[in-house]
């Protein structure tokens, strides 16, 4: 669809009251665009969990101009149908990231970090019995 003024829009027509009522939730949506401007944008909140995020940060309802109390719910469900036609997982966002050998490289922390494992360490041939213990 575009711009969040106009999922704003179509909220108030479809749920009544004005566009004021409903442009914080969709700004809430796109504010991803500050780290990519492009479609790639919505992998951070164009999905269920993303519709659900929402719920948790505005409440389950909203209550408009008009004093009706609109699901929050359903005008994250209208802005995520409106931009991609259906509402995706997660899952289905990740999918589509292709991995790279970076994104493959993490550190074995808890071999610094936790005494425990160091002495489990298999690199270090026998485990190390606790004292005291098994």
């Amino acid at each position: 669809m575009g711009h969040c003024y106009h999922h704003a829009l179509s909220s108030a027509r479809k749920f009544g009251g004005t566009a004021k009522d409903y442009i914080a939730l969709h700004n809430w949506f796109d504010e991803s665009k500050c780290i990519t401007a492009d479609f790639r944008h919505r992998a951070l909140r164009h999905h269920a969990e993303g519709i659900f995020m929402l719920e948790r940060i505005f409440g389950t309802v909203i209550t408009v101009s008009t004093g009706r109390e609109v699901p929050v719910r359903q005008i994250g469900e209208q802005h995520v149908i409106e931009d991609l036609g259906f509402i995706p997982s997660f899952a289905d966002w990740v999918r589509c990231i292709r991995p790279e050998p970076w994104m493959q490289r993490a550190q074995p922390i808890h071999r610094i970090v936790d005494p425990f494992a160091a002495e489990a360490d298999p690199r270090a041939g026998v485990v190390q019995r606790q004292a005291g213990g098994g």
